[in-house]
């Protein structure tokens, strides 16, 4: 963390508590433990701080706004600060430097969402029927879809949502396939993965917030619906169903990563195709 001044218009003023990044760059994410001070003194010590960065060569400047110092955004907006992203407890702006073009990383681009296939011992398919969103009211059938929260696994969210909706205990088995969309949400793209797993119980026990019916259907029943014939993902997932219930579809399977990630931030699994890993073949 640094702490100095510099002198603007001959006047001492305080440089912003910073760290530098690993891309020549600074962060400034600890204003909520200095002492308090208005916009005005705020953006007197922003602009220090930039010809202090400039006299450095940094590149980018990172500020994270906890949501107790939102008044202090006007000041950085008028500095040439732009918006990144926001979470719930803070808002994270930029500024580049150099004259050349900016390489800051932008915000994320893609939201991660599953979907469960799951058959029971008759060769049944778990499916639900939602309170809300586009479907509601159909009276049409579809798998237990949902979010990957922040932090989580794939695997452990076709487990979370298969559970949340039907009450029905899993094991996850394999990934059949994944597909990428884009404007799915607010303009972000999507990705979108389709899981099989496992049953260890089978009474269903309906989620009341979001889901209006759920229960085990023949195949053919869900194969037979509207949806699974004229929506391309539907007709996708009905024909990879019937796939699997065959046993005519190779799918891939989770395997702990044999490195770990050069952020070094826990297991890392990598998804391969079964009949690569059954071959022998390295990866």
């Amino acid at each position: 963390m640094s702490f100095s001044n510099v002198f603007e218009n001959g006047f001492a003023h305080d440089l912003l508590p910073s760290t530098d990044d690993q891309h020549e760059g600074v962060i400034v994410d600890n204003l909520e433990f200095t002492a308090p001070m208005g916009p005005e003194v705020f953006g007197a010590r922003l602009r220090a701080s930039i010809s202090e960065w400039k006299r450095k060569g940094k590149k980018g400047v990172w500020i994270k706004f906890p949501l107790g110092l939102v008044n202090l955004v006007e000041s950085a907006i008028k500095e040439g600060f732009v918006y990144h992203h926001a979470e719930p407890s803070y808002l994270m702006m930029t500024y580049w430097i150099p004259e050349s073009p900016c390489t800051l990383p932008a915000n994320a681009s893609h939201r991660v969402r599953i979907g469960a296939i799951i058959f029971n011992d008759k060769g049944e398919l778990l499916v639900v029927q939602e309170k809300s969103g586009i479907l509601r009211g159909t009276g049409l059938w579809k798998i237990p879809t949902g979010m990957v929260d922040e932090d989580e696994d794939i695997e452990a969210a076709a487990i979370r949502e298969v559970k949340e909706e039907t009450g029905i205990d899993t094991e996850f088995k394999e990934i059949l396939l994944f597909r990428q969309s884009h404007k799915a949400f607010f303009d972000k793209s999507e990705l979108f993965f389709l899981c099989i797993l496992r049953p260890l119980s089978f009474d269903v026990q309906k989620q009341e917030l979001e889901i209006e019916a759920a229960q085990w259907l023949s195949l053919e029943e869900f194969a037979a619906q509207p949806y699974a014939q004229h929506n391309d993902l539907g007709e996708c997932i009905t024909n990879l169903c019937l796939a699997r219930a065959n046993h005519d579809y190779s799918q891939f399977i989770p395997v702990v990563a044999p490195t770990r990630s050069i952020s070094d931030r826990g297991l890392q699994y990598v998804y391969l195709n079964a009949e690569t890993l059954l071959s022998g073949q390295s990866f």
